[in-house]
C-alpha cells in the first residue's frame, strides 16, 4: 500500500513540473498536426490510386 501512495505522491510532483502550452501554442501545434495528417492522407491516397491503376494495367 505504501508503494501505491508513494507512486501518487511522485505523480503529483511530476505534474507540477509539466509546462502546459498556452492557447496560442496549442492552436499552432494543433494546426501543424492536422496539416501533417492531411498531407499524409493525400499522399497515401495518391499512392494507392497509382498502385490501383498499375494493378489494373497488368491484370
Amino acid at each position: 500500500m505504501k508503494k501505491i501512495a508513494r507512486f501518487f505522491v511522485n505523480v503529483k510532483k511530476e505534474m507540477k513540473k509539466v509546462r502546459w502550452p498556452n492557447k496560442k501554442e496549442m492552436i499552432t501545434l494543433s494546426t501543424a498536426t492536422i496539416s501533417v495528417i492531411i498531407f499524409f492522407m493525400v499522399f497515401f491516397s495518391c499512392i494507392d490510386g497509382i498502385l490501383t491503376l498499375v494493378e489494373k494495367v497488368f491484370n
